[in-house]
């Protein structure tokens, strides 16, 4: 009897990376394009209705959203949001009437979210996530409205909650029509950089956000979207 409750405890502890391997997300798609929105920010065909997460395992597990919802994005964006090692899938939600948020989605779906905006129509792009002000959380940075308001916001993901942390005025990161968004976070010298454009779009700047300040500085001119990719790479 006891070598029998040997083998079986042996068993279920050797089963025990399989089942946590098979809630391990490994890629993440957008699906069921739609066009109940219309909003076409980011040009035709950037509207979807459902996300699915693959895990490492090979399986997938599928999430549609109400018709009173898409995803207004290029592609999910996968981070370990939270230090267990795995990633989770940060996406932009649309509502047909209160406009973007921000969400982030783990194996059984939707986690936490920022409020929308409050009205249709209106867009937020994300930059990246990263510890930005080195705190031991991670940081999501989007620009609120880029065509509009052009406000750099940063959440904190903490409890398997958004918080707001910050903004800065005046920086954008998307022209209407892109089916892109250029950017993102770079670290140097061991510090996480948004890097960002004026919002007169004459400079490549480079953001940080540390003991609760912002500071920037030009990483460059800014004549044409390559100019992006350049400042992503560290002087």
């Amino acid at each position: 009897m006891l070598r029998a409750a040997a083998l079986l405890l042996a068993l279920s502890t050797l089963s025990l990376p399989v089942a946590a391997n098979a809630q391990q997300i490994a890629s993440a798609r957008y699906g069921d394009p739609t066009h109940r929105y219309g909003h076409n920010v980011l040009g035709a065909d950037s509207e979807w209705g459902a996300l699915t997460l693959i895990f490492s395992n090979g399986t997938s597990r599928r999430f549609v959203l109400p018709d009173s919802l898409v995803f207004e994005d290029t592609a999910p964006r996968l981070h370990d949001l939270d230090g267990d090692g795995t990633p989770e899938v940060i996406v932009v939600e649309s509502s047909l009437t209160q406009g973007s948020r921000l969400a982030v989605y783990g194996p059984e779906g939707r986690i936490a979210a920022t409020p929308h905006i409050g009205t249709k129509h209106r867009w937020l792009a994300p930059v990246g996530a990263a510890d930005l002000d080195g705190d031991g959380y991670v940081e999501i940075a989007y620009v609120d409205r880029p065509h509009l308001d052009r406000i750099l916001r940063v959440w904190r993901f903490r409890d398997r909650g958004l918080h707001h942390v910050a903004d800065r005025p005046m920086l954008t990161n998307h022209k209407i029509g892109w089916n892109f968004i250029p950017g993102g976070i770079r670290t140097c010298e061991g510090i996480p950089e948004m890097i960002v454009a004026m919002h007169n779009w004459m400079r490549v700047l480079a953001v940080r956000y540390r003991d609760g300040t912002f500071s920037s500085y030009a990483v460059s001119t800014l004549r044409e979207v390559r100019d992006f990719d350049a400042a992503l790479t560290c002087p």
